[in-house]
């Protein structure tokens, strides 16, 4: 008697199996007793950021997430505000800062941009969210940080509100 997963078949929209690397798959199936739900790997990132609850609930496979992926969040903590999603599972924000010109005695607007990996777990992001995100080894050429937690904001996309 086999059961089909469709929750599991649906995350499998890459070339390669799409899996959890420490969850063993094929256990031996004994004959007469139920099978139980597999399990699923969901880790705390610590420096008290809580583990959100699509996370532990969902059944998306991301290996770059810090939740459920092979991922550690290690030296800096920055915030910013998301300026595009038109990528697939990274997005771009924005960081504004004031930088002080000694001639005038007067600051200067300046941004950088930063692109973050953001997992599936965050799914209801838009444009012009606050986001916080923690540095981790480099996921790809661009992306040194990922996303820990979001701040919903309705506010415009492109402004200064650091002060």
């Amino acid at each position: 008697c086999f059961l089909p997963r469709i929750s599991i078949m649906s995350e499998q929209t890459e070339r390669a199996y799409q899996k959890q690397q420490p969850i063993f798959e094929n256990k031996k199936r004994r004959i007469g007793q139920a099978t139980k739900k597999e399990g699923r790997f969901v880790r705390n990132v610590g420096l008290g950021f809580k583990t959100p609850h699509e996370a532990i609930e969902g059944t998306y496979i991301d290996k770059k997430c810090p939740f459920t992926g092979n991922v550690s969040i290690r030296g800096r903590i920055l915030s910013g505000v998301v300026t595009k999603m038109k990528m697939k599972r990274t997005i771009v924000i924005r960081r504004d800062y004031l930088h002080y010109i000694k001639k005038y005695n007067r600051f200067e607007k300046r941004h950088k941009t930063l692109s973050v990996h953001c997992s599936p777990c965050f799914r209801d992001m838009a444009p012009g969210d606050s986001v916080i995100v923690g540095q981790c080894r480099p996921l790809s050429k661009t992306v040194r940080f990922n996303v820990l937690k979001v701040n919903k904001s309705a506010t415009a996309k492109k402004q200064f509100k650091k002060f």
